[in-house]
Formats: C-alpha cells, structure tokens, sequence
C-alpha cells in the first residue's frame, strides 16, 4: 500500500482522485495533517485544521460503484473502530456521518473517476481526533476524540486499522 503524506493539501479526495488518473494503484492513501478547502457532501466545506485525520483512498475497481453503499461501509469500519478503541457509542447519521454524543466526529466523502465507465472510487474520510477548539458555528454540532475521552489520538494508528477494515469488507463483498 503507497502512502502519500503531505502536510498541507487543497483535498486529499481531489488529490487522490489525481493520482488515480495518473496510474496510481488501488489502496494508495493520501493523507494530511491539514487541509485547505476539505468538502463534504454537495461541497460543503469540511474544517479541517492540524490535528485532525484527513485521508483518502483510491479504492479499486470492484462489483460496487454504489457511492451510498461504499460510504455506508465505510461509516461503520469508522464507527467500529472508534468503538472498539475508544469504548464509545458513535452513531452513524445516514448516509455518511458519524456521531459521538450528537455532535459530529466524522464525516466521509465517496466520489467516482468516471469515463465512459466508472473506472475507480476514492473515499475520503476526516476525523476530528485531536481537536481541542472549534469555531463557535461549529461548537454545537462538531466534536473530537480528544474532547470526549480526554485522551491524545494516535493518529497513524487509527488510520492503519480503518484502512485494515475497510480491505477485508470491501473484499467480502466484491466477491
């Protein structure tokens, strides 16, 4: 698996969605320790300061091309690795948010490389880890890890085990 770090990007989704096109390989990651103009679903934009975890994957071409139900997927790796580590309830908001207390912790982002077929889907994934302060429109509806369980994220680590999750469901059902 290639791991491409930057400290800074526009996006990690428009930058893996570049790699994808240039021949990048399924399973490369992209992943920041900030971006710059992070997005959501209809482009909303996605806060995403130093601290965070901002990754994408470029996902290979499988039985799936259902942007729904490769979010959803990935939402509940999200919610179950947060779970199993951090011995929280996160609930997932269809179709691709995950909650802890209410309050936003994470949101994904599937979009398809599309020529005159779908030739490749890249998910990307922002979780509010280490995050102590958010701007006051964000203080009612976004938390953090860090917030919640008083603890420092290992970043590196949680990123590992999502992306380990999401290779052994997307296996199962792209058989």
């Amino acid at each position: 698996m290639e791991i491409e770090r930057l400290k800074s990007v526009n996006s990690t989704n428009k930058k893996a969605k570049e790699l994808s096109e240039a021949g990048a390989l399924p399973w490369t990651v992209v992943v920041a320790d900030m971006q710059e103009n992070g997005y959501g679903r209809k482009g909303e934009a996605w806060y995403s300061p130093l601290g965070g975890l901002y990754f994408s994957i470029i996902l290979p071409h499988g039985e799936i091309d259902d942007l729904q139900t490769l979010t959803i997927l990935a939402a509940f790796i999200v919610a179950k690795t947060i779970k199993e580590d951090f011995n929280v309830e996160p609930l997932i908001k269809l179709p691709n948010d995950v909650l802890l207390n209410g309050k936003k912790i994470c949101g994904i982002l599937t979009e398809n490389i599309v020529g005159s077929v779908v030739k490749s889907s890249v998910i990307g994934i922002g979780i509010n880890t280490n995050i102590s302060n958010f701007p006051t429109e964000l203080k009612d509806v976004a938390t953090s890890l860090k917030i919640e369980t008083g603890k420092e994220v290992d970043n590196e680590e949680l990123m590992q085990k999502i992306i380990i999750g999401l290779k052994g469901q997307f296996k199962t059902i792209s058989q």
